[in-house]
């Protein structure tokens, strides 16, 4: 039994072919997400690149005879013509694209990062952040928050000042303790402990658990403000698509962790791929 799980997202489309287990992902860079604060809508370079990649990871499944679904995240469900490009893909491959809401895309990030045990995730995406955490085996909290890696770069480019505001007003999570682990998901916290590690190449079994720590974050982020977008591609490890977006993606990542009162955050690769696979009963 396979299974092709595509996630549309703000950011960027992402394939995970699975069987009995992962044998990989790959990801297209569309930023469908790009503007939608100003406008709204989705534009239409960002749904033409991204039906072009869902079209291609879908191709990719059906060829390697794999059941082929695919989910969409905030830059679909909060714009004005999502329902249009939901019908773009379906007339390009045939796919019905499953729209989650806010408080189901925490939890699919928490269930991929944690499985069935007690902790939470911070999950920062290209237009929102979720929050979920798990207590006794229940979720006692999930929650989604309209401010993400591209979403700030378009607010407030590389202003630190304004960025910082940005992020206050609009990540305001409650007073909240977590009884386990609390992962960093999502490509902008898989890319800064791929920097830290100055991996050459991406290597899921290293990015896997790796602790970020908030003072290595803290001066990680003071030195990505310092550099440009063409420097910052030089930098061992970084994912050269995510030079332009990545310093306000480190801040936010920054500030939630002192939100939260956490000294220490572990990077997942798994993420809400596995946690659409086994929320939907797909396994």
């Amino acid at each position: 039994m396979k299974r092709a799980i595509i996630d549309i997202g703000s950011n960027s489309v992402r394939l995970m072919l699975w069987s009995d287990g992962v044998f990989y992902k790959k990801v297209a860079t569309t930023r469908l997400g790009r503007g939608l604060d100003q406008t709204g809508l989705l534009s239409e370079e960002g749904m033409a690149r991204s039906v072009e990649a869902v079209a291609a990871f879908c191709g990719e499944g059906r060829r390697a005879g794999a059941d082929v679904y695919a989910f969409a995240t905030a830059a679909v469900r909060e714009s004005g013509n999502g329902g249009n490009f939901c019908g773009r893909v379906r007339e390009a491959c045939g796919l019905t694209v499953d729209v989650v809401s806010g408080e189901e895309e925490a939890l699919l990030g928490c269930i991929g990062a944690l499985g069935e045990r007690d902790g939470g995730i911070v999950d920062i995406g290209g237009a929102s952040t979720e929050l979920c955490l798990r207590q006794g085996g229940k979720t006692v909290f999930s929650h989604s928050y309209p401010v993400g890696a591209v979403r700030l770069y378009d607010l407030c480019g590389e202003d630190r000042a304004a960025l910082t505001r940005a992020i206050g007003e609009r990540f305001t999570p409650p007073a909240l303790s977590c009884g386990g682990r609390m992962y960093a998901v999502g490509g902008t916290a898989s890319t800064l402990a791929c920097t830290m590690l100055a991996l050459g190449a991406y290597d899921a079994s290293k990015v896997q658990d790796y602790p970020i720590t908030v003072g290595a974050l803290g001066a990680l982020t003071d030195k990505l403000f310092l550099l440009t977008a063409e420097e910052r591609k030089a930098l061992r490890g970084m994912d050269e698509r995510r030079a332009d977006i990545i310093a306000g993606g480190a801040l936010l990542l920054l500030e939630a962790m002192k939100k939260l009162s956490l000294g220490v955050i572990y990077a997942s690769d798994r993420d809400n791929l596995e946690g659409y696979l086994f929320l939907r009963g797909l396994a």
